[in-house]
């Protein structure tokens, strides 16, 4: 008897998308047989690379995982999940810090859809204190950010910085 397979969704801003998020991203997929990437348009957030952009720089990073795909969302996240039959959102703690939010977020979901599980991953040791306003900040400070991020997003990063 097979089940149907177990879609999850993993969403964000990713602006930029980091090594840390890559790294949930490859996690999501050892433990979900579909994972969906969703961008967000950022409609409550000022973005820095626009929605296209960040889903070029996205499926760059998705692409070693046959399992996930990438796909842009506006308004609720649950209307996205519920519409693509998601049974698990993917959300990404790095410290303590982030766990009240994503802990009052988590039970909101739970209450917006009961049917879907929130998944808490955490990244790897070397990527849980990176984050993409951080990288953002020093990267327009002139700080170097080539461990936080992929070459490719550097270089867009630096190009939009104007330090290309």
């Amino acid at each position: 008897m097979s089940h149907p397979p177990v879609i999850a969704v993993y969403p964000g801003t990713f602006d930029p998308i980091t090594l840390g998020h890559e790294d949930v991203v490859r996690r999501a997929c050892q433990l979900f047989d579909r994972v969906i990437v969703a961008v967000a348009a950022g409609h409550h957030k000022k973005t820095l690379f626009t929605l296209d952009e960040r889903l070029e720089m996205v499926r760059e990073a998705a692409a070693p995982y046959p399992n996930a795909t990438v796909e842009s969302f506006s308004g609720l996240v649950r209307d996205f999940v519920v519409a693509k039959g998601g049974k698990a959102m993917v959300r990404g703690l790095r410290a303590v810090t982030d766990f009240d939010y994503e802990f009052q977020l988590a039970g909101m979901n739970r209450h917006l859809m009961p049917e879907v599980e929130t998944v808490f991953l955490t990244p790897g040791d070397k990527y849980q204190f990176i984050s993409s306003t951080f990288v953002r900040e020093i990267a327009s400070l002139g700080g170097e950010v080539d461990k936080f991020v992929s070459d490719s997003v550097q270089a867009r990063l630096m190009a939009k910085v104007g330090r290309a």
